[in-house]
């Protein structure tokens, strides 16, 4: 009777401990959590090379510099777009998952991610990553830019989406959109990820209520980053 009553105590003060790491966790930031080197990142300029995604053997850079991106996050978008693989951990995950990685740690580090609602097609179709209006922003793998497409809500055009073919990969494409083309880019010219810069991010906030927006705490502008087969690009 000791020796199981010594066992529940020790169960529940397992439960206890676990449950004051959580709580005590919870007044952290939400925001982004981004490898160390990210904390001598600049606020401009390139990014330091980083891998935030993956679709098959393609590796997704991230786009923007990491002293600027205020939060990642993936949502369904269209039927077509091919699924994304998430590196890192992601922040807004059930209570028990949650206790139990930071109980017992995580094997994907210190990248944070938040899972969004909305969209058609698969869970993470979608990239978002956050940074304020007007922060440039890069290509997330090396290819040859092959459309602009104009990216319209409510009948106004605001920026367009920009659509890659990555070096080795022809049956695919990259979307970045939710950017002001950068004005030395044409069809036909070489990107190379986190080199050549594509665009700046369009301001949204006054078109729509963007979803990122609950945990980038701004107004959730970012670029959006999918990955579909080439043979649904439009032809131009």
């Amino acid at each position: 009777m000791a020796r199981r009553r010594r066992v529940a105590l020790l169960a529940a003060a397992g439960l206890v401990t676990a449950l004051l790491v959580f709580l005590l966790s919870q007044g952290s930031s939400t925001k982004q959590a981004l490898p160390a080197s990210a904390a001598t990142a600049t606020a401009a300029g390139p990014p330091a090379p980083f891998v935030v995604a993956l679709q098959g053997p393609l590796r997704i850079q991230i786009p923007i510099a990491q002293g600027l991106v205020t939060a990642i996050a993936y949502h369904g978008g269209r039927q077509d777009a091919l699924p994304l693989t998430p590196l890192g951990r992601r922040a807004n995950e059930g209570f028990l998952s949650s206790v139990f990685h930071r109980v017992f740690g995580s094997e994907h580090g210190g990248l944070r991610y938040f899972q969004l609602r909305g969209g058609d097609g698969a869970a993470t179709g979608v990239l978002d990553v956050g940074a304020p209006a007007g922060t440039d922003v890069y290509a997330p793998v090396d290819g040859t830019v092959v459309a602009f497409t104009p990216l319209l809500l409510n009948g106004r055009e605001y920026g367009s989406r920009i659509d890659i073919q990555p070096t080795g990969s022809p049956s695919i494409v990259v979307s970045v959109s939710r950017l002001q083309p950068d004005p030395s880019l044409t069809v036909g010219s070489a990107v190379e990820s986190g080199t050549s810069k594509v665009g700046t991010l369009i301001d949204f906030s006054g078109a729509e209520r963007q979803a990122l927006a609950r945990y980038s705490r701004d107004a959730g502008n970012h670029a959006a980053i999918e990955v579909r087969p080439a043979a649904t690009l439009p032809l131009r």
